[in-house]
């Protein structure tokens, strides 16, 4: 089953299938900036499979797509993370932000982010944080603009 959310003028959020999985690997295959290893691959779509499984068993996280016209033309995930430091306050990650290299310019990035954060006030949580590849300039000023502020230096550790 479908779980719609509200939608906003022109393009719906809602719970991805895993009918969605090609258009979003396409996605973030076509990202030449990202550096992630996506691939359209027929090999590989065992482990995007893997991984959709794991993300729609968690209570905890959730895998969005952006349509429009019944198209996929943006995804996000968010995760919610609950952490001792803060007395005990909880924080939603907002990750893998893409949207279709036609749509970029349209408002779809921002009712995302938009749509993410409204989703973490709905339960009450006090924060939301995102990360950004450090060569992603316009993505930077992008997020700037809706309100994010750069805060924390991260470190990454490739492990195979």
């Amino acid at each position: 089953m479908r779980l719609w959310r509200p939608s906003y003028p022109t393009f719906s959020f809602v719970w991805t299938r895993r009918e969605d999985l090609p258009a979003l690997v396409a996605m973030f295959s076509a990202d030449a900036l990202g550096g992630h290893g996506d691939t359209t691959e027929p090999e590989a779509f065992p482990e995007y499979l893997r991984a959709f499984a794991v993300i729609e068993a968690s209570p905890d996280q959730m895998l969005y797509v952006a349509e429009r016209g019944g198209e996929v033309v943006g995804t996000f995930q968010t995760m919610v993370t609950t952490s001792l430091t803060g007395r005990g306050s909880s924080a939603m990650i907002i990750e893998a932000v893409q949207t279709r290299a036609d749509m970029r310019g349209q408002g779809v990035g921002g009712l995302m982010i938009e749509f993410a954060i409204a989703e973490a006030k709905g339960r009450g949580i006090g924060r939301v944080a995102l990360t950004s590849n450090a060569i992603r300039k316009d993505a930077h000023r992008f997020y700037e603009r809706l309100g994010f502020k750069p805060s924390h230096l991260g470190f990454k550790m490739a492990l195979k």
